[in-house]
């Protein structure tokens, strides 16, 4: 299929110039040749440096260290280790030790981000001894089926990124780029691609090599080629599916240079948040705490977790929330409570059971018989016992400073870290410049082809 004149202008701006391929690949030349002068293993260049689907800019190298599958799981890590951080510090580089699955180095050579991952060179997908293992054959795979086919994979990866639907980290939960990679070959090229995701549902299944062997309810299920086990497509949320649908939708019915823009960073200021919670009549409510020392796909579901049952305890208490979110910074955490009903009378009524419930019906009465009540027990029209209470909590504010916060559900390492210490703020207290994009966001919702829509 033909491209659009714009596509064309696209491509040039994001297909990598000499000079870049050349930097990144002289220092990879310099990496992988000190792994094999070492003796204890194999060097390989893995993800879309490998496999030419890289965007000009990019400053990410992956460089896997292949030890032999005899080499047990503690002498992978401490040997993986051991070698990349003397071949960083040999360079002249700084080594920062990071953890995944298991340990590996991370360091900035010459402007590149550098990660130097130890795995094991096992011969088949099917045998892999930890996850990493299955990358080098995910490289190996796309490298021999997707050249001609390189210049859709950048489109595809500049749309989703502009789209705001780009990256596989549980933060974004969108589409990786070796999912960019195989739905490229499933399509064969970037335009066919995008008149069949326009037509697509939940539930859509793509095998290419028609080997699953299990099945999946995920939005979408994309069976690895290398692994009839697994979807690529996992992390890809059913929020985030349909946002990929409706972008694919909007450009095949109107394309436009606006679909590969870049993604648009909005930002609020502090009198610009007062403003809008004026004019909506809400409240909000922040808590900011130190971001645990875990790796985000331990953090971020517990983030999740913890909204969810701060959620739950605001409703069980009777104020009425709107919405709810957050995010982990690299220092700290934020969750934003916006808030519609935050202050309540001190008059609570509180339903018990049926009056024809012996037993039950006399455990309430009794409980409440002799307490200080504003009104009670009494029989409402429905039969029930009722009686008329002091509630506890009467605002947001004192609910949330209070200990009965950590009777919400909560992450375990999230309600560590809040024992510790966190701080709520109230109302335009709640900005924070670290936070501005992210509370923008919040404040205006939209879908990514509604962001799209004035630039369309």
């Amino acid at each position: 299929m033909s491209r659009n004149s714009f596509e064309g202008d696209v491509l040039a701006s994001l297909r990598p110039r000499p000079g870049e391929r050349e930097h990144i690949h002289a220092i990879a030349a310099v990496i992988i040749k000190r792994i094999r002068e070492s003796g204890l293993a194999d060097g390989m260049v893995v993800g879309s440096v490998a496999r030419d689907t890289w965007i000009s800019g990019d400053r990410d190298l992956d460089v896997f260290m292949l030890f032999s599958p005899s080499v047990s799981r503690d002498d992978l890590e401490e040997k993986g280790v051991r070698l990349a951080r003397k071949i960083v510090e040999d360079i002249g580089a700084i080594p920062v030790e990071k953890y995944a699955e298991h340990p590996y180095i991370n360091t900035i050579i010459d402007g590149l981000d550098v990660d130097l991952v130890p795995c094991y060179a096992v011969e088949e997908a099917s045998s892999i001894q930890s996850a990493v293992d299955r990358t080098p054959f995910h490289t190996r795979y796309v490298k021999g089926r997707i050249a001609g086919l390189e210049d859709d994979v950048l489109l595809l990866k500049q749309f989703a990124k502009t789209g705001g639907v780009y990256g596989s980290d549980l933060m974004t939960e969108g589409l990786a780029g070796y999912l960019c990679e195989i739905l490229v070959l499933y399509a064969g090229g970037f335009r066919p691609l995008i008149e069949s995701v326009s037509q697509w549902k939940p539930g859509m299944v793509i095998d290419i090599e028609g080997h699953q062997k299990k099945a999946f309810d995920d939005p979408l299920v994309v069976i690895d080629p290398v692994d009839p086990k697994r979807n690529v497509a996992a992390s890809l949320s059913l929020r985030r599916f349909e946002e990929f649908i409706e972008l694919c939708r909007a450009y095949n019915n109107g394309p436009s240079a606006a679909f590969f823009g870049g993604p648009k960073v909005g930002r609020i200021t502090q009198p610009g948040l007062q403003a809008v919670l004026d004019e909506r009549g809400t409240s909000m409510y922040a808590l900011v705490f130190p971001t645990p020392h875990q790796i985000p796909d331990i953090i971020v579901p517990q983030l999740r977790r913890t909204i969810g049952g701060i959620s739950d305890l605001l409703c069980r208490n009777d104020f009425i929330l709107n919405r709810a979110a957050g995010y982990m910074g690299d220092k700290e955490c934020i969750l934003i409570f916006e808030v519609i009903v935050d202050t309540l009378p001190p008059l609570k009524c509180h339903k018990g059971p049926p009056v024809h419930h012996p037993v039950n019906a006399g455990k309430f009465v009794s409980k409440y018989l002799d307490s200080a009540v504003f009104a009670g027990p009494y029989i409402t029209e429905s039969g029930t016992y009722a009686v008329e209470i002091r509630r506890k909590w009467l605002t947001v504010e004192a609910l949330l400073s209070s200990e009965d916060i950590f009777t919400a559900r909560m992450g375990k390492y999230i309600e560590r870290s809040m024992r510790k210490n966190y701080t709520l703020f109230c109302g335009a207290e709640c900005w924070n410049e670290e936070f501005s994009q992210f509370l923008y966001e919040f404040i205006h919702p939209s879908s990514p082809l509604m962001r799209l829509h004035d630039a369309i």
